[in-house]
């Protein structure tokens, strides 16, 4: 076997020059890795399955990928047990980023574009350079300025979905975001599911509900932001941002995954739109939870989003209906809020069934920098959507006070008839990976 000496690159000669890009990869173990790793980068780069003409030795030269590093565990070094039938391997792969530009449609195409049919491949990281990173411009707001619009600084906030998903006009929408606004809700949004249908036409809703949110703020004393899903059509994208923003929207809210981050990187970077942007994750799930294929979590759901810029990034929750492994979510949550160049960090919403009696875990867990995510726990709360929403605040407080929640339960009606409902979920105690004092 004679390879292409220009395939491969020591991980200390990577340059501005290319992006890297990680994989998990299954071989049978009469496969040979070595062969495997340059059909990968040779498909996505320059070549094909036979020698063309015009792959020259300079086209080779300035746009082939390189293999950077094929790590296997096990790692079998002088001989594979019978037993065995596949080998694992991390494969990283150095692209030049010049083949394809600061985006993200070309970008995936060529880190997962035909090898995602390869078998067992997934893309589970990419690093980029400084100077690939210098043309995404990341979230306007961020983790600090969502803090300095709402005047909140040591707690977590609390974000409502409303419910029911969708089948309700812009008047009962109204309804629901003041109860939960009243009770001390930070941020309302809309379900995935509402866009601007018949039913509930956008700037109508848009209208209803900031009118409904300026008397809640009024008499609660804080402010609320609502994310309003201007979800649709490409090309209707930046008029759906513009009327609702003109209608008083005070946030606004892609599913950005079905539109393309691409798409929704030309909301989030339109200096026209100057309220934060929440992105909503489904669909991600068709890409990231197969253990053998497809992008990991934390690309899909953690730094693609946060490059995109996105202000608060929805990640699922280890507790809920749709959970994933603890390990999932503080990947997540480590990728949208640890440094990344010039890139300002993204909210964290830890969402999907969450409940008061979650409250504790979620803070001991993650720390202050996250949004507790809800949405049947306010609307479906026994006493109504407003003590829904004051348990939650009655959860925090009583955290932040070092008051049990069982405690706070007695002491508040609101959180008691609560965790009577719905329990309390306990695994840690106050250690955290993100109690930087621990």
């Amino acid at each position: 076997m004679l390879l292409d000496p220009i395939l491969f690159m020591n991980p200390e000669e990577v340059d501005d020059r290319f992006l890297v890009a990680t994989y998990y990869c299954a071989i049978k173990p009469s496969q040979n890795v070595m062969k495997f790793a340059a059909a990968l980068a040779v498909e996505q780069t320059t070549g094909t399955w036979v020698p063309v003409p015009e792959e020259t030795p300079e086209v080779r030269k300035n746009f082939i990928g390189r293999i950077v590093g094929i790590y296997e565990a096990p790692a079998y070094q002088i001989g594979i047990p019978e037993d065995v039938t596949e080998r694992h391997f991390i494969i990283q792969i150095a692209y030049p980023w010049r083949n394809f530009g600061p985006m993200f449609s070309m970008m995936l195409t060529t880190t997962i574009g035909n090898i995602s049919s390869s078998g067992k491949v997934k893309l589970v990281d990419i690093n980029f350079p400084k100077e690939f990173l210098s043309d995404f411009k990341g979230p306007k707001f961020g983790i600090e300025g969502i803090r300095n619009y709402l005047g909140v600084y040591n707690r977590p906030l609390v974000l409502n979905m409303i419910k029911p998903c969708t089948g309700i006009d812009p008047k009962v929408t109204a309804k629901l975001a003041y109860e939960a606004a009243i009770g001390g809700i930070d941020v309302i949004k809309d379900d995935e599911l509402v866009a601007n249908p018949k039913h509930c036409p956008l700037v109508e809703r848009v209208k209803a509900v900031m009118e409904a949110l300026k008397r809640a703020d009024e008499e609660k004393g804080e402010k609320t932001i609502f994310t309003f899903n201007i979800t649709d059509r490409t090309e209707k994208l930046r008029d759906n941002a513009y009327r609702a923003i003109e209608a008083g929207a005070n946030g606004l809210m892609l599913n950005y995954f079905p539109i393309g981050l691409d798409a929704a990187r030309m909301i989030c970077e339109d200096p026209n739109i100057r309220v934060p942007l929440l992105a909503h994750a489904d669909f991600t799930g068709a890409v990231y939870e197969s253990p053998w294929s497809g992008l990991s979590a934390k690309l899909i759901r953690g730094k693609l989003v946060r490059l995109a810029g996105f202000d608060v990034c929805l990640v699922s929750s280890p507790y809920g209906k749709f959970p994933n492994l603890i390990e999932t979510i503080f990947n997540m949550v480590f990728t949208l809020t640890t440094p990344l160049q010039h890139i300002k960090p993204s909210f964290p919403a830890i969402s999907g069934g969450t409940t008061q009696g979650h409250v504790e875990e979620i803070i001991n867990q993650f720390g202050d920098d996250v949004v507790i995510a809800v949405g049947g726990a306010v609307h479906g709360h026994p006493m109504g959507a407003i003590a829904g929403a004051r348990a939650f605040r009655q959860a925090i407080d009583a955290v932040k006070s070092g008051i049990s929640i069982e405690e706070a339960g007695r002491k508040y009606k609101e959180l008691g008839k609560a965790l009577d409902a719905w329990g309390i979920y306990k695994s840690v105690k106050k250690s955290g990976l993100f109690d930087i004092k621990s």
